[in-house]
């Protein structure tokens, strides 16, 4: 694969509640990523999924749609609420739902809360995907609703600029960990 190639990136909106802002958190930030012709970005909104409450002996169509989306991916962001100090359990488990299919893969946290900005979910995220054996991004975008609304644009210009830096460490980790797998096979 040339590396000037589009870098696939998965954008993974985690949160499937009624009321959610999560979709508008996801099209925020897809808004800043589309500028980048360098991503060919695929949004993949769990709340698009029809996932079994309990996890099946077998792989239902919608697990395989989501696993599949997962393992053409080469880099992910995450937009992910936190619920009481942690992400929504609908993430974790469209999470385990792949496990092969993240190896070796960088993932980038587009976080939102009330005072923490999605801060604690993150660091328990970060946790999740080292077992998965991906790279996590040092930095992110964490937005604070109770003191800046997404509409709000005096904040705009930091949160502008904390997605282009998290988009721009994304691309780095993503050629140069295709550029690993494609010269040699990852081995968890």
């Amino acid at each position: 694969m040339a590396d000037d190639e589009p870098l696939r990136v998965a954008v993974i909106i985690g949160s499937t509640r009624e009321g959610r802002i999560g979709d508008a958190v996801g099209r925020w930030f897809m808004e800043r990523a589309r500028a980048r012709d360098e991503l060919d970005l695929a949004v993949l909104d769990l709340a698009e999924f029809a996932f079994p409450v309990h996890h099946p002996r077998r792989a239902t169509e919608q697990m395989t749609v989501f696993t599949g989306a997962i393992g053409r991916a080469e880099a992910f962001v995450v937009v992910t609420p936190e619920y009481n100090r942690s992400f929504p359990a609908s993430l974790k488990q469209a999470i385990d739902f792949a496990y092969d299919e993240w190896q070796a893969k960088p993932v980038g946290f587009v976080s939102y809360g009330h005072g923490s900005s999605g801060l604690y979910a993150v660091e328990q995220l970060r946790s999740v995907f080292t077992e998965l054996h991906t790279v996590t991004l040092r930095n992110g975008v964490a937005l604070d609703f109770l003191h800046t609304p997404l509409e709000d644009h005096a904040g705009a210009c930091a949160r502008d600029r904390a997605a282009g830096l998290m988009l721009d460490q994304l691309g780095w980790w993503g050629r140069a960990l295709r550029e690993a797998r494609a010269v040699r096979p990852y081995v968890s």
